[in-house]
């Protein structure tokens, strides 16, 4: 059936309109729990309301972190630098000890390096596993040399969230700061060249407990009843600077969206729920966190996927193929982009970054940050900015946005939110999901060969994408009364096979804030092979025959749920 309203949609996005929204949000800064931030999201809530949307703002307490003033001094001269997010404050006198190289900082670069009551020089961005291998070894502080010539402003802590009881002892226990690039360089030289150098940080940073507010506004699909399903559509509202392109760009991207789908609330078959978060920039997702937190019941039950939106209509940002999104997903990533900004998607999984604190809860999840900077020729991977030169920096301000990249970025937005409110059965391809684990265990399966039987797994995961396939034929010929059964049956397969996608097993926890291979809950089978005829593979095989177990019982949850419906 071919839907007219997409194309009436997505010719209406105005880039007039956007800017109006955005030139708002470019007055004030935006730090985590501070009362500029509540008052421009109010500016938000406002619009949110004239469009016909039910809002509330929600209080939670979070753990933010503000970074301050800094100050670096080496050998009788103070170098240009700043602190970051979830460094620990110096004190008045500032830390001193001498400087050991640790290159790139990656763990190798760690080994046989003794970090005790030491500074760590670190070439390149300050981010959460460089802090949590610096206080794995005792180091003083760390010291990171900027990628470029600006000054990044980040959050270090690999804690996702705020942190709990049990996760408070892996926040960060150095004073981190990053330098400029050159003075930076000049101190890693004159230690390569032999010479023992020390260097006092300083560094302020305010930590704890603040109240943070997150903004709601949703409605339901005309004649819904309480508990039927939505779709959630969400950016971070906090910011580093005014962050106009991050995130100011994205919430004006949201609104419209909001303004367009209203208009066209008759087609609906599912409600629309906004999420703009604090806590993002300097609490390390904790907005998200906490809602997953708190709603998981009601997402668990309601909660059909999940779109996130981060730093739209960047000057020059021409790459839209490489979004992140789900397997299940990839089909309706694919078709927006190329209908929408002429690109071929590149399938790809989403990254450990973002506000994606759902997958735990079940729920599919499709792109976050969409426009980037391809890397030009001649420069090095650490040093390119994929979402501008200014990015995190006090120069992200309204001239960093194209009003047209604006545009057609949000019409891809507004291509995928009408698709998962208004198709009858609902974009989610667990066949492709299926051919993807299918690609991962196969190698698997080789390398552990005598070591553990994979072919339950290979089995198991075959069923899925025939059930699925079946599904969907089944559902292509099906009365519309039939289709909220099938619906609900992908919404149960979902919360079978996200977990296993995206998690390391755990649904009512969140991993930490560190990058993880794909399908993490299948690690302990890649330790196994890895360790293959080692006195430790007995060890590891007990974990490896879990992690067996978990995936399998999981891919036959969800093929059970999509077999017995319709």
């Amino acid at each position: 059936m071919t839907d007219t309203v997409l194309p009436t949609l997505t010719a209406a996005v105005s880039a007039e309109a956007m800017m109006r929204n955005l030139e708002a949000l470019a007055t004030r800064v935006k730090l985590a729990g501070t009362p500029e931030e509540l008052e421009s999201l109010r500016m938000i809530e406002t619009r949110m309301r004239d469009y016909g949307y039910r809002t509330a703002i929600l209080h939670h307490p979070a753990y933010i972190s503000l970074p301050g003033a800094a100050r670096v001094s080496a050998s009788g001269r103070d170098l240009p630098c700043i602190t970051h997010s979830f460094s620990l404050s110096s004190g008045p006198e500032g830390v001193t000890a001498n400087l050991v190289d640790l290159g790139p900082g990656a763990a190798a670069d760690f080994v046989g390096k003794d970090l005790r009551g030491r500074i760590a020089l670190i070439e390149g961005m300050a981010n959460p596993a460089s802090a949590a291998r610096a206080r794995d070894a005792g180091a003083l502080a760390q010291l990171h040399i900027s990628p470029d010539d600006q000054l990044h402003e980040m959050c270090i802590s690999p804690v996702w969230g705020s942190p709990s009881d049990t996760t408070r002892a892996q926040l960060p226990s150095t004073v981190a700061v990053t330098v400029e690039r050159q003075a930076g360089l000049a101190l890693r030289d004159r230690l390569r060249a032999g010479e023992a150098l020390s260097a006092t940080l300083f560094a302020e940073v305010d930590t704890g407990w603040r109240d943070t507010p997150i903004l709601v506004a949703e409605l339901e699909a005309p004649g819904a009843g309480p508990e039927a399903p939505f779709v959630m559509f969400s950016g971070h509202h906090d910011t580093w600077h005014l962050g106009v392109m991050d995130n100011g760009a994205a919430n004006a991207t949201m609104m419209e969206v909001a303004r367009l789908c209203v208009g066209q609330r008759q087609g609906w078959r599912r409600g629309l729920r906004f999420c703009f978060w604090s806590g993002h920039s300097q609490g390390r997702y904790s907005g998200s966190a906490w809602y997953a937190d708190e709603y998981w019941d009601e997402l668990d039950r309601r909660c059909v996927a999940h779109v996130n939106t981060d730093s739209t209509g960047g000057r020059d940002a021409d790459d839209v193929a490489h979004s992140g999104a789900a397997a299940e997903l990839w089909g309706l990533a694919a078709d927006a982009v190329a209908a929408q900004a002429g690109q071929d998607y590149v399938p790809t999984r989403p990254g450990r970054n973002g506000d994606q604190s759902f997958w735990g809860v079940g729920i599919p999840a499709i792109f976050n940050s969409l426009s980037r900077h391809a890397r030009p020729e001649g420069v090095a991977a650490q040093a390119h900015m994929p979402l501008g030169w200014w990015w995190h920096t006090a120069h992200d301000t309204l001239d960093k946005i194209d009003p047209d990249r604006l545009v057609r970025d949000t019409r891809v937005f507004v291509h995928v939110v009408w698709r998962l409110l208004s198709t009858p059965l609902l974009p989610l391809d667990y066949a492709a999901h299926a051919r993807a684990l299918g690609a991962e265990l196969a190698p698997l399966r080789a390398a552990l060969d005598g070591a553990l039987d994979l072919s339950l797994l290979a089995e198991r995961a075959a069923a899925l994408e025939q059930a699925a396939a079946a599904l969907a034929a089944r559902a292509a010929a099906a009365p519309s009364e039939a289709l909220p059964a099938l619906n609900a049956a992908l919404m149960r397969a979902s919360r079978a096979l996200v977990p296993l996608d995206y998690t390391q097993g755990d649904r009512f926890r969140h991993d930490p804030a560190l990058e993880q291979h794909p399908w993490p809950s299948l690690q302990p089978l890649r330790r196994l092979a890895e360790a293959a005829g080692t006195p430790e593979a007995p060890f590891l095989r007990v974990a490896a025959r879990q992690a067996r177990n978990r995936a399998a019982h999981a891919l036959r949850q969800a093929t059970e749920a999509l077999e017995a419906a319709g």
